[in-house]
């Protein structure tokens, strides 16, 4: 990772943003749906921020700035300090989703987000969202629904489950942008992946070669093809319920 991180002033130089968010594949999931507004220049959307891959768009200690974050297009990973010092990786970010809502109410960041590939966020100012409270309540209800679920996943699930639950979420997370549910590569590293479903890296190997061998997927580099599906739901379905949505669309 190099060392570079979107300064406040390159913020304030960034161009209004001018894209007609219909055309957007995150429009169907992102904040524009939820208003039922026109959104070919969706008031709340303020600006548009170019992240480049291995820079951080905000890191930990970072003032909040009153602002959130929706990812337009890319990958980007949010990390934050254990206890014992130790980077965990909290979540990955794809088109649509929102990040740093959990700094609301903070002055500084507790963590930071990384882009994991060339990326585009929408900077949304609380400002802008003052006039619509119970859609911010939403959106942070679903954000900690989520960090339950991956808690849960986390704590009761052994790593063949946890694979199988990353994996299906991932299948799922793609299908709704529009692309294939059964190939799909992977932005993030193995090593995050281990990090993320807290395995040791050659733990993950393992259960990834175990998955090819009984014919589940086929791994070529971050290229997943994914064989069995339904198999893969029952692996996953005693663990957690991550992989529900996977079950009705796959």
């Amino acid at each position: 990772m190099n060392g570079f991180s979107i300064s406040d002033a390159s913020r304030s130089a960034t161009a209004p943003c001018q894209t007609n968010c219909t055309r957007c594949r995150a429009a169907p999931f992102c904040i524009p749906a939820w208003t039922g507004q026109d959104t070919r220049h969706h008031p709340v959307l303020s600006r548009r921020i170019r992240v480049p891959r291995d820079t951080r768009l905000f890191q930990a200690g970072d003032l909040v700035g009153e602002r959130f974050y929706a990812i337009y297009y890319g990958t980007i990973k949010f990390t934050f300090a254990t206890a014992s010092n130790h980077e965990k990786i909290g979540a990955f970010l794809m088109s649509g989703d929102l990040l740093a809502l959990d700094a609301i109410g903070f002055r500084r960041h507790h963590g930071t987000a990384t882009a994991l590939e060339d990326s585009e966020v929408c900077e949304i100012r609380y400002e802008c969202m003052q006039s619509m409270p119970t859609l911010l309540h939403s959106m942070i209800s679903k954000q900690i629904a989520r960090e339950q679920i991956t808690a849960h996943l986390l704590r009761n699930s052994g790593a063949g489950q946890r694979l199988a639950a990353f994996l299906l979420d991932m299948s799922w997370r793609h299908y709704r942008r529009g692309y294939s549910a059964q190939r799909f590569r992977l932005a993030m590293s193995r090593q995050d992946i281990a990090n993320f479903l807290a395995l040791s890296p050659e733990c993950l190997c393992r259960e990834l070669a175990q998955f090819r061998q009984d014919g589940l997927l086929e791994v070529d580099e971050r290229e997943i093809t994914l064989r069995d599906a339904g198999r893969l739901r029952k692996l996953a379905a005693g663990s957690s319920p991550v992989a529900v949505p996977i079950q009705r669309q796959v």
